[in-house]
């Protein structure tokens, strides 16, 4: 039966369940290193508090940040593009961090929503365990799945820790994935507009 171990003294810590932090002991112990050394005793609750805050998105419905649309837009009616939105996730494969950029765009019916609910949606499935084609997959269903526009165009740019810190260390790399519905899919000038918008 797992305890919890004491929160710390600061204000805003989340209490680590002990079996977590023997987890991350045993890791560090299976690493070469001593968990019970100075400089690793608080380490355990660290990586836990740090986990707890990468994977929030879990904890979040990505959904719920474009429930709130506007009608009143002054009969604007062309393409809405958030582009260069930084955000980090991690590979389900090896946990290693991916970092990169996204362009969201979107070709409104009737009405749209905040823009920066565009970067909430994008952190809200980056900040879990993700492989990069499904984050891709998964922003542009859910603006496509809510806010039902005439088109929606998601391209994201990443680099990916497991290649750089790990196996082929091959650095300066970086993938890129697209996911294009309704007009930008379909209709090729729609697709060269927003490509061209995003600086592609």
């Amino acid at each position: 039966m797992s305890g919890t171990t004491e929160p710390d003294d600061e204000a805003g810590k989340l209490p680590v369940p002990q079996d977590v932090a023997d987890a991350i002991r045993t890791l560090i112990r299976w690493a070469g290193d001593d968990p019970a050394r100075e400089g690793l005793l608080d380490t355990p609750k660290r990586v836990a508090r740090a986990w707890a805050e990468y994977c929030q998105g879990y904890r979040d419905d990505p959904a719920h940040h474009l429930t709130r649309t506007f009608e009143e837009v002054g009969g604007y009616d062309e393409i809405v593009l958030l582009k260069d939105i930084p955000f980090q996730s991690h590979c389900e494969h090896h946990m290693a961090p991916i970092v990169g950029k996204a362009a969201i765009a979107y070709l409104p019916y009737q009405r749209v929503v905040g823009i920066s609910k565009l970067a909430r949606v994008l952190h809200g499935f980056a900040q879990r365990l993700q492989v990069q084609e499904r984050l891709t997959a998964e922003v542009a269903d859910c603006i496509w799945n809510h806010l039902h526009p005439q088109g929606v165009a998601v391209v994201i740019e990443a680099q990916h820790g497991c290649m750089t810190g790990r196996g082929v260390r091959v650095h300066g790399v970086g993938m890129t994935t697209s996911r294009m519905m309704g007009v930008f899919r379909e209709d090729e000038r729609s697709r060269r507009e927003v490509l061209s918008l995003m600086g592609y």
